[in-house]
């Protein structure tokens, strides 16, 4: 098991203390991608494979707007923790583990729509795996559809390389929660420490390791166009209202 399934899947269980209302944003990201779909000529009679689901931000609530779903992931705790999620949102929607390298091991069929968001495509360490991930996805494909994609803003984070994240601090019922990210950079690739500390009366505090590669606009325009993709745009925080820059490539 490699450092990312494992990551996720240790981190599973306690993922949605990472944000301060984990159902809103569900509602908020999926009417977001449903803006971004629409102004790509697609509404919900689209088929959509979420490649990165995690434990279902995106997916379930795709699904609760009337998208036909898939949703596939490294990580089997994650898997469990969005179909119980989908459940108790009553929404129905198609679960599979599947490594974004290798989807046409999982999936014969072809999407209209193809997402991997929140950072997803980082987790390859190397050139090699990105390209691999990239060829993966855009088989994936239909033709004449997209695919898409955040990622950070690493173009500015590689300016100065710093040493850890801003923390959210969050108010709960009992008390605070904090989270926050320590990055110890070697080169291009950097390990990440995920803290959460519950302080509600007696301090809680987890710890989560990862490794990422910061990867740039440029190369990730590069490998789409490259690779079958005729299109890429990029559209910014301050345009979506998205935490980070999404790429949009059309096939």
């Amino acid at each position: 098991m490699d450092i990312t399934q494992t990551f996720y899947d240790d981190l599973a269980s306690q993922y949605d203390k990472l944000f301060l209302d984990w159902q809103s944003t569900v509602r908020e990201q999926a009417e977001l991608l449903d803006r971004l779909f629409r102004a790509e000529g697609f509404d919900c009679r689209a088929s959509v494979l979420d490649c990165a689901c995690g434990i279902g931000t995106q997916c379930i609530g795709l699904a609760a707007l009337g998208y036909n779903v898939t949703a596939s992931d490294i990580s089997d705790a994650e898997l469990a923790q969005a179909k119980k999620r989908a459940a108790e949102n009553k929404v129905i929607l198609r679960f599979a583990h599947a490594d974004f390298r290798f989807l046409s091991e999982t999936f014969d069929e072809r999407f209209d729509i193809v997402i991997a968001m929140d950072n997803a495509l980082p987790h390859m360490l190397t050139e090699y795996d990105l390209e691999a991930a990239v060829r993966s996805i855009t088989d994936r494909v239909a033709p004449d559809g997209i695919f898409v994609a955040s990622i950070r803003d690493y173009d500015a984070l590689l300016e100065k390389k710093p040493p850890y994240s801003p923390p959210y601090i969050h108010q709960t019922d009992k008390g605070q929660r904090v989270s926050f990210q320590t990055w110890n950079w070697n080169g291009d690739n950097y390990r990440l420490v995920q803290y959460i500390i519950d302080d509600e009366g007696t301090p809680a505090a987890s710890r989560f390791e990862c490794e990422y590669r910061a990867t740039r606009r440029d190369e990730l325009t590069h490998l789409l166009a490259e690779n079958g993709f005729r299109e890429v745009k990029w559209c910014f925080p301050e345009e979506t209202g998205f935490y980070q820059p999404i790429a949009i490539a059309r096939k």
